[in-house]
């Protein structure tokens, strides 16, 4: 059944914190631990694993908005080290271990059991058209143990919402760049203060907000104009309504259960530094 806007983007503060321990130091360790040289060469090859040996455009396109090269100083090369499959049961074991060890014991709890059961409906019950990334998670198997199963379910609901933002941003003529300068300024942020495109060459980066200042939505000292505000708005209200139909297959009663169950969990996930 059809849920509340505000209850679906709910699901999306509540998914984040469980699924992004897979960008955790626990992961990235297991990564370098392979012979992976930093920190992004763990990210692409685990988070690009799904979709198996894509080559580097295939995987710029499907992430959408990393700046141009960035993929390609990574992908192919970990390839040469492990294998995408290899590199999913990295993923998912050190994810695993991530998540217990920021949820104490709350890992143990048969109420994790509980919501990791309907977490798990609903982020197989979404629909796959348009979603490379979600569909290429969704083939994988479903881990058993219950902490791995709510980590799984939590970043299949996460990509697909992705995905969708994705899709919306497309809709809205903005690119990968151009979104995360829009972040920055909805974060209270400039441009070049924020960290995912900070690294990026000054004049790059100046050429992004200069595009985005002649079409009216950044303003001369470099914050949003009302027009600006307005299409960032826009695009995480699609985002979300893209994202409902992941929770249909839940009642109103069965979304209320996962929403009280996993506030705790990812309260927990939220809290630990590291």
């Amino acid at each position: 059944m059809p849920h509340p806007q505000a209850r679906v983007h709910r699901m999306f503060e509540l998914v984040e914190p469980i699924a992004t321990v897979t960008f955790s130091e626990v992961v990235n360790e297991e990564f370098l631990a392979l012979g992976m040289r930093n920190y992004w060469d763990g990210y692409f090859a685990g988070r690009a694993a799904p979709l198996g040996p894509a080559p580097a455009g295939v995987v710029h396109a499907v992430f959408y908005n990393f700046a141009d090269g960035e993929v390609a100083r990574h992908i192919p090369w970990v390839w040469g080290k492990i294998t995408p499959q290899e590199a999913i049961a990295v993923r998912e074991r050190g994810s695993a271990a991530a998540l217990r060890q920021r949820i104490g014991e709350l890992a143990g709890s048969p109420a994790l059991v509980r919501v990791a059961d309907l977490a798990t409906r609903a982020a197989l019950s979404a629909p796959a058209e348009g979603r490379a990334l979600y569909a290429g998670l969704r083939a994988l198997d479903v881990p058993e143990e219950p902490v791995a199963r709510l980590w799984h379910a939590a970043t299949l609901l996460r990509e697909h919402r992705g995905d969708g933002h994705n899709a919306a941003l497309l809709a809205h003529g903005i690119g990968g760049t151009e979104s995360h300068v829009l972040m920055a300024l909805s974060l209270g942020m400039r441009a070049e203060e924020f960290g995912r495109i900070h690294h990026l060459p000054q004049a790059q980066l100046a050429a992004v907000v200069d595009g985005l200042s002649g079409r009216g939505l950044v303003d001369a000292a470099g914050g949003f104009t009302d027009a600006g505000r307005e299409i960032k708005q826009r695009i995480e209200a699609l985002t979300d309504e893209l994202a409902a139909p992941a929770y249909d297959v839940l009642a109103a009663d069965e979304l209320d259960e996962l929403v009280a169950g996993l506030e705790p969990i990812a309260a927990a996930a939220h809290a630990v530094d590291d």
